[in-house]
This record gives C-alpha cells, sequence and structure tokens, in this order.
C-alpha cells in the first residue's frame, strides 16, 4: 500500500497500518477488545470525559480487515454462553400489581436514575431481561439506565440509553454528517435501544407521555453522569412488530429505515428485521455541535 487509507473518519498512514499488523501478528492470543484498547491507547482515541472509544476503533479493524488489509483473531463467543443474568442471585423479584387506570389518576411521574449495585438496579435489569423482546445481559460504554414510577412509587416502565450507532445513512442525511464529522461527534448522541412498558400496566397515552417527559430531562441526566453534553436521541423500531406510534406522537422525526443488513456479519449479507428510523433533538440549534469542531 503506497497511500494513506480512509477508514472510520480516520485516514491511516501507511506506518500505522504496518504498527496495526505488527500488533495483531506478535500477539496472537489477544482478542478484538485488547486490540481495540491498544489502538485507542495509541492514537489517543478517546472521549470528552476520557473514556476509551473502544467501540469506534472495534468498528474500524473489523472494516479494515472486510478491505484485507489485516487478518484479526477469530471473535470469541465462549464467555457470551454463561453470562450472569443482570440481577443479583438470590434476587427476589418485586410483587406484580396489575394497573388498568388513566394516565391523569398515576401522575405526576417520576423519572429514576437507579444507582450501582442497588436494587432498583436489579428490578431494571430484570424487568428487561425478563419481558423485552430483545432480552437484556449488561450494558457496554456509556449508557443511562431509567425507571419510570407513577405518584405511588409503583413501578410503569424503564428505559436504556446507549451508544448511538456508528453509521445509518438516512440519519446521517438529517444532520448533515460527513464521515469525518461522525466520526469526531457520535459521542454526542445516544441511542434509546430499550422502551419497556411492564406487560401488566395497561395505561392509554402512558408511553407517550413518558417519552416526553424523559426527553425533557435527558441533557441533564447524560451531563451529570458523563460531564458531557448530547444533542440528539435516536431510535430503531422494528417495522414489521410495531408501528412506532407512541414516538410519533411524542414528536419524534422518522427519517427513514434500514436496509436489512448487519454491520456484524462480515460481508454484510445477513438479513435482520428492517427497522425505522426516529430521532428526537434535545436543542434547537442541534446541527451547530453535531456538525462542528471537537471543543
Amino acid at each position: 500500500m503506497d497511500e494513506n487509507i480512509t477508514c472510520q473518519g480516520k485516514i491511516i498512514k501507511k506506518s500505522e497500518l504496518l504498527w496495526l499488523k505488527e500488533i495483531v501478528n506478535d500477539n496472537p492470543d489477544w482478542s478484538r477488545h485488547q486490540i481495540t484498547k491498544k489502538i485507542c491507547d495509541r492514537w489517543n482515541w478517546r472521549t470528552q470525559t476520557g473514556q476509551l472509544k473502544t467501540f469506534a476503533a472495534r468498528s474500524m479493524i473489523d472494516k479494515l480487515e472486510q478491505r484485507g488489509y489485516i487478518d484479526l483473531p477469530p471473535v470469541r463467543t465462549t464467555f457470551r454462553r454463561n453470562l450472569r443474568p443482570p440481577f443479583p442471585d438470590g434476587f427476589t423479584p418485586p410483587l406484580i400489581h396489575p394497573l388498568a387506570e388513566t394516565l391523569k389518576n398515576l401522575l405526576p411521574l417520576s423519572i429514576h436514575v437507579p444507582k450501582p449495585c442497588s436494587h432498583e438496579e436489579a428490578c431494571f435489569g430484570y424487568y428487561l431481561s425478563r419481558y423485552h423482546y430483545l432480552g437484556f445481559h449488561r450494558t457496554v460504554g456509556q449508557n443511562l439506565k431509567l425507571i419510570i414510577k407513577d405518584r405511588f412509587a409503583r413501578d410503569l416502565a424503564c428505559m436504556l440509553f446507549g451508544s448511538a450507532a456508528w453509521q445509518t445513512a438516512p440519519r446521517d442525511a438529517f444532520i448533515g454528517w460527513t464521515p469525518e464529522m461522525r466520526s469526531r461527534n457520535i459521542n454526542l448522541m445516544t441511542n434509546n435501544t430499550r422502551f419497556l412498558i411492564l406487560p401488566w400496566v395497561h395505561v392509554p397515552h402512558l408511553a407517550s407521555h413518558i417519552l416526553g417527559r424523559v426527553t425533557r430531562h435527558l441533557q441533564k441526566y447524560w451531563l451529570e453522569k458523563y460531564n458531557q453534553p448530547i444533542y440528539m436521541v435516536e431510535t430503531f423500531v422494528e417495522k414489521h412488530r410495531f408501528k412506532g406510534t407512541c414516538y410519533k406522537a411524542a414528536n419524534w422525526i422518522r427519517v427513514g429505515q434500514t436496509k436489512g443488513r448487519s454491520r456484524q456479519e462480515r460481508h454484510g449479507k445477513m438479513i435482520v428485521p428492517i427497522k425505522d428510523i426516529f430521532l428526537y433533538p434535545l436543542s434547537r440549534n442541534f446541527r451547530r455541535p453535531l456538525c462542528g469542531e471537537a471543543s
């Protein structure tokens, strides 16, 4: 290779690619995660809060492998088969109280950020792992867990926010992102990866009300936890499973849909459910920081 290449918004010099090949070849027992940590440390890939950008680095080396520039070790899957449940041994599930009332009778709702290792966090993990169709094991990277309760302190719903999707054309076009802008500012977004109304709660208009209340406070919660602002939230709704009604009612913007291919499949041919892409700007001038230079 005589010229530099661009991957994941980064210009990779020939010397850097040679260094990366040496790291892979000289450490055959390393996992892909160990390789990404080494890359982030060497190239000083960090968020504004100082955390290593291992998610971006992992996506980059996967793409370099797909293009034939490097040969990575096989993906390790053995540890995934024995994941511990996201709640401690001996955990007693909360009692179920069927709830069918009007929203007015439950107001005002309260939003709780569970403390690490607390009973509330165990309840959060239990609810999602047992009742959400995608399940739940553990969080990776920056994330925010929320439990929503009614005025009687009864649990109603759970929400989980995590890292934004690395690349999705309709979203990037809506923002006006170039690959370089996205690489620089992807950490200024979050993804609503889980939203669960507990199955015994039947309250009309509850979901859209929760979405409206949470989005009004989401910036504050994220800033308190990570000392870093966010300016937009996204979510992906399986087209053939849900209509996204509550997101539409809460004024989220549908910008398009995914192509039904998984980036986890080496050649990009794995068929996955098509999802509608919804966005919610958290500030009026959201494009300025999302498209701007890093501060």
